[in-house]
């Protein structure tokens, strides 16, 4: 039986009252952190563990708002750990579910406790649902931490952040090929009310010959109920493009709308992995301050309503991705122009 398990955990799947956050061993896992401030500035750590014939290797980024500083690159080495939440990098990354740590140099280093987390609720599925426990999907997703207060610092260019007292959100996606041919993905702290985060992601999704779009919508309200609106027990709607993100989401009682936008002048091209490649490639449109307006109903009746103007955004797909890196002026393959150097 452990064997069998362990093959079905390979397909990317999980069982009902597993833990999604464990490697599952699939082509790419990502690990990704959000730190809003008060100010609001914002910073993200992200390390995607990939794997490719000759072994795993790493992408690693640092991102920040509003300097707009953003180092991403291509680690050789890289590990994710299968039997508790954890993955490594080499010294450039290290984290597990209460600290992560980031060194790609001296002008870019992250290092962070999270105290009070407030983890994922929901015991049976995560942020996907019942699609976790269908084997062999292009991708599955998991906000994993929905709140929590940062100790640390890092360092971005010649700044150096006091993340100390920032809201955390950290999530986990994976999948079998790396990321889909397209998708979307937002989320927001930077309420009025701090118990407030807003998370969403949607995208092509396949499995062998069938295709469908499906889109998660996560939301923690006010005194910590969270919603997850997902099919099949919730109908949702989104339109996407490069500067505007529109969800209408739909359960028995609870309906969501979601509007949020952000300028294509203020955004980062952010690179996604070929795994079997061992290289990144220009992949993602992604807005670290923009504006998210939620109103939640129940029964009709609103029951909280907020906006956020340092939400996270993003649009994802290849080609979209690199003609926007050729619009700029620079070479599509700029994005994997700076190799991990120790």
């Amino acid at each position: 039986m452990p064997s069998l398990l362990a093959a079905y955990r390979r397909t990317g799947a999980d069982l009902p009252l597993g833990d999604p956050r464990r490697a599952h061993d699939v082509a790419m896992e990502g690990y990704f952190w959000r730190f809003t401030r008060p100010d609001g500035a914002v910073v993200v750590a992200l390390c995607g563990v990939n794997r490719s014939p000759t072994g795993h290797w790493a992408t690693l980024g640092l991102i920040a708002h509003p300097s707009g500083f953003v180092r991403t690159v291509a680690h050789p080495v890289a590990g994710a750990d299968e039997v508790v939440f954890g993955a490594t990098a080499g010294d450039a990354f290290t984290a597990d579910p209460r600290h992560v740590r980031m060194d790609l140099g001296p002008d870019a280093l992250l290092d962070v406790t999270v105290a009070d987390p407030t983890p994922w609720p929901h015991r049976t599925f995560g942020g996907s649902s019942v699609f976790h426990a269908v084997p062999a999907l292009n991708q599955y997703w998991h906000p994993w931490l929905l709140g929590g207060r940062a100790v640390g610092s890092t360092v971005v260019g010649d700044e150096r952040i006091d993340l100390t007292g920032s809201q955390v959100y950290a999530e986990k996606n994976w999948g079998k090929g790396g990321f889909p041919d397209s998708w979307w993905w937002g989320q927001a702290h930077g309420f009025d009310d701090p118990d407030a985060c807003v998370a969403f992601a949607g995208g092509e999704v396949t499995a062998g010959p069938l295709r469908a779009e499906v889109t998660s919508l996560i939301v923690r309200l006010p005194g910590g109920r969270v919603l997850r609106l997902c099919p099949p027990v919730a109908l949702v709607r989104a339109t996407v493009t490069d500067e505007t993100w529109s969800l209408r989401a739909r359960s028995a009682r609870w309906s969501v709308e979601v509007d949020a936008s952000g300028p294509l002048g203020n955004a980062h091209v952010l690179p996604v992995p070929l795994p079997a490649e061992r290289r990144n490639i220009a992949g993602a449109i992604e807005h670290l301050g923009g504006r998210m307006e939620v109103r939640v109903r129940r029964d009709g009746r609103e029951w909280w309503a907020g906006t956020s103007v340092v939400a996270g955004l993003e649009h994802g797909g290849l080609d979209r991705a690199q003609a926007e890196v050729v619009r700029r002026g620079e070479h599509p393959d700029a994005v994997d122009a700076r190799p991990f150097t120790s």
